[in-house]
């Protein structure tokens, strides 16, 4: 069953989250002791021992046979319980700014999971009963993590840009240098605004992971899991390869520098210290091809021609929506409807394309879609489009793609920094009552002796 759960979307092997109610959470803050324990009250939600229990549960599984690599059972808690947090946070926020998740959805994403580990949707229920996994609640998970896919499309979508000039310079990089590198990190969460105080304790902190590192006292990997405040810390801070674009300039520079196995002194950067290790380096001539997304959808164009024309040609646009919504066939309504007259007689058709293809914000709205989900209208400097996603692929960038799969690349670097940027200020907006273990404080160093 390990298998069958790593292989889940992303975080859903750790994102077993029930939905709480407020009834518990009130319970919660007025002491009233419930049947199952509480581990954490986040805002009006909360999160239960059975649930904090199962996700440590998950994490020992995966570990089966590496435990040494593990920390002790209360730090291991105290980290899975901070990604459950964050997960309840962002779906809270996801259902608050309009995002939905239809029953269809979720079977179909099940129904993926399961081709994926070549069983049928039932064998996979009867697997997950085996290992002790209620179906319900797996089907939560999913739904949770689906949300939160969502939502972060919307992020970068509103928060993520890629100038021509940031390609080119990525272009011209890699044209001289043909390394790539794998790397790892402990970060050091700063709160935005800082005061010298935390600071001074955050670099007391990272300082003294250092320290245990450099004596040898505990692997990287270790070291990540028990103190990095970074989402992947739970995976070793493990980062993957990446190319010279892919890597902060505040980074790059020392990287060509190091050699595998070595670790940085502590880096100040935007999110806080960070201890960045260099794993292994590799020409990229050894590395898979690089590949890009494409997408293959239709479109129906209502023209706005003249400014004056705007709001009657959104209007058209949100009724042939409904009409979409209701049921009628998206094909039927393009050759109907549609202004553009290229693909207006195939229902639409696009074939295949790449985002930058037809512009950012017709781009942006097709990769915030699921294969069969229909956009809102959409504005581009035509008039207003309505896209239906029929399906993606990934192809090899090739000389034709390279541009694309470069400022795919600097979108993916960009939307990392920017989106761990908010969960944190999301989760420090947050009311967060932990219930359980020394709820240790997460910014205090490790000891001189590594304990």
């Amino acid at each position: 069953m390990k298998k069958l759960l790593a292989s889940a979307l992303a975080a859903a092997v750790l994102s077993t989250v029930l939905t709480g109610s407020p009834a518990l959470a009130q319970q919660a803050a007025s002491g009233v002791q419930s049947i199952d324990g509480i581990a954490a009250v986040v805002d009006e939600d909360v999160i239960l021992k059975t649930e904090l229990d199962r996700a440590v549960n998950n994490i020992l599984a995966q570990y089966a046979g590496r435990e040494g690599q593990l920390p002790p059972r209360d730090v291991l808690e105290r980290q899975v319980l901070e990604r459950l947090i964050l997960v309840k946070l962002q779906v809270v926020r996801a259902q608050e700014t309009g995002v939905r998740v239809t029953d269809q959805e979720v079977e179909q994403a099940i129904g993926g999971i399961a081709a994926q580990n070549r069983v049928t949707p039932e064998q996979l229920r009867q697997q997950l009963a085996q290992e002790g996994t209620s179906y319900a609640d797996f089907r939560t998970s999913i739904r949770d993590e689906l949300l939160i896919q969502r939502l972060r499309q919307r992020f970068a979508q509103s928060r993520v840009t890629v100038s021509e000039a940031e390609v080119d310079a990525a272009l011209a990089a890699q044209a001289t240098a043909g390394t790539q590198y794998h790397l790892a990190h402990i970060l050091v969460a700063l709160p935005e605004g800082a005061t010298p105080e935390q600071i001074a304790t955050a670099q007391r902190k990272i300082e003294g992971v250092k320290g245990l590192l450099d004596r040898g006292e505990m692997d990287f990997a270790a070291a990540a899991v028990r103190y990095s405040d970074s989402p992947n810390a739970l995976e070793g801070g493990d980062l993957g390869w990446r190319s010279s674009d892919e890597i902060p300039t505040a980074f790059a520079s020392v990287m060509r520098s190091m050699t595998a196995g070595q670790v940085t002194a502590p880096i100040r950067g935007p999110s806080g210290f960070q201890l960045v290790k260099l794993v292994e380096t590799r020409d990229s001539s050894q590395a898979a091809p690089a590949m890009v997304t494409e997408y293959q959808a239709r479109h129906i164009l209502i023209r706005v021609a003249d400014p004056s024309e705007d709001a009657k040609a959104k209007a058209k646009a949100e009724t042939l929506q409904a009409r979409l919504m209701g049921g009628a066939d998206f094909a039927v309504l393009a050759q109907e409807n549609s202004q553009d007259q290229s693909s207006a007689s195939k229902g639409g058709e696009l074939g295949w394309f790449t985002r930058d293809d037809f512009g950012p914000d017709f781009g942006n709205a097709v990769a915030g879609l699921q294969p069969g989900q229909v956009s809102a209208p959409v504005r581009t400097q035509a008039g207003y489009h309505l896209v239906k996603l029929e399906s993606t692929r990934q192809s090899n960038a090739g000389d034709k793609n390279r541009r694309a799969q470069v400022q795919e690349t600097i979108g993916r670097r960009k939307l990392e920094d920017e989106w761990n940027r908010f969960l944190r200020e999301m989760r420090g907006e947050a009311f967060v009552d932990v219930r359980v273990g020394k709820a240790a404080d997460p910014t205090a160093a490790p000891a001189a002796n590594g304990g």
